[in-house]
């Protein structure tokens, strides 16, 4: 084990990172546990550094907290050893930057080609996640910043989005497996985060129907009455829609007592321990493990 030598403090000035926001991301997710002095201080090592690091940087590039822990997770090799730079990264950047580029060119025939290429070239799962999403992230950040105008967001969201839906069609389902309906929670357009959870169910062999932005409660509660899935996925973005979102949580649990709510999205991790722990068994938390463990549940 290697001996922990930076105190929070240390460490908040060595990654410019809050002390409490460590603090929240230690405790939420676990990806370290620093040594303690014996004062009871926490001490970080070296490793922890590189592992905070890392993360860091993944969300400097556009993804959420969660999604970054969820992809370190992915490789195996948490907490022991963070992935370092390797030609294949190197390549997905390259093929990124040039997708990147395609788009905001308005270049439709390219875009598509580079998509295709990616996807014959990794995963289904890297493609989606490190690739398209994260182009999905910087493109919306781009046009916040008024770096690009709207029309520029919309082609390159669209092409980017269909691609995804497209590739979710094709994926294979167990007719044995429960039905699933996922769909964005009140107010809610920031359909990545469902598309991501919808790719995973599918994987896992749910058929699972995709509705995508938010509906108005009523039109909801008609496709419930017509679908009857045994479950409802909804994914909540912005913290400005939790209230929404937990008093049609409350509704549907109400009038569809077999119905089994699952709810996800970077909203959920800004919630009290109260309504935390009053919604224990909707919250379904961020990563694959956890979503892995909520559907065995």
């Amino acid at each position: 084990m290697q001996e922990g030598k930076y105190n929070i403090k240390a460490v908040s000035k060595l990654l410019d990172i809050q002390p409490g926001t460590l603090r929240a991301w230690e405790r939420r997710y676990k990806f370290i546990e620093p040594v303690r002095n014996e004062s009871g201080h926490r001490l970080y090592t070296e490793k922890h550094l590189q592992i905070l690091k890392w993360l860091i940087n993944k969300t400097e590039q556009g993804f959420t907290i969660s999604q970054a822990v969820s992809l370190l997770e992915s490789t195996g090799t948490l907490a022991t050893e963070v992935p370092e730079m390797t030609r294949k990264d190197e390549q997905t950047i390259k093929l990124s930057d040039q997708l990147i580029e395609a788009l905001l060119n308005f270049n439709e025939n390219k875009a598509h080609m580079l998509i295709s290429q990616a996807f014959s070239m990794y995963t289904l799962e890297h493609t989606i996640v490190d690739i398209l999403g994260s182009i999905l992230v910087q493109v919306g950040d781009m046009w916040e910043r008024g770096e690009i105008t709207s029309a520029h967001e919309h082609f390159a969201s669209n092409i980017l989005k269909s691609r995804i839906s497209s590739v979710m069609h094709t994926i294979p389902t167990n007719g044995f497996l429960p039905k699933a309906l996922t769909v964005c929670a009140p107010g809610e357009k920031h359909e990545f985060g469902l598309l991501v959870f919808t790719v995973f169910l599918k994987r896992k062999g749910y058929e699972t129907i995709y509705l995508g932005e938010s509906i108005v409660d009523k039109d909801l509660f008609t496709v419930l009455n017509i679908i009857r899935p045994s479950y409802l996925f909804m994914s909540c973005s912005l913290i400005e829609n939790l209230d929404g979102t937990f008093r049609l949580v409350e509704a549907l649990i109400k009038d569809f007592p077999d119905l089994k709510v699952g709810l996800g999205g970077a909203a959920l991790s800004l919630v009290s321990e109260e309504i935390r722990t009053s919604f224990s068994g909707v919250l379904m938390g961020d990563t694959q493990s956890e979503w892995e463990e909520w559907l065995k549940g």
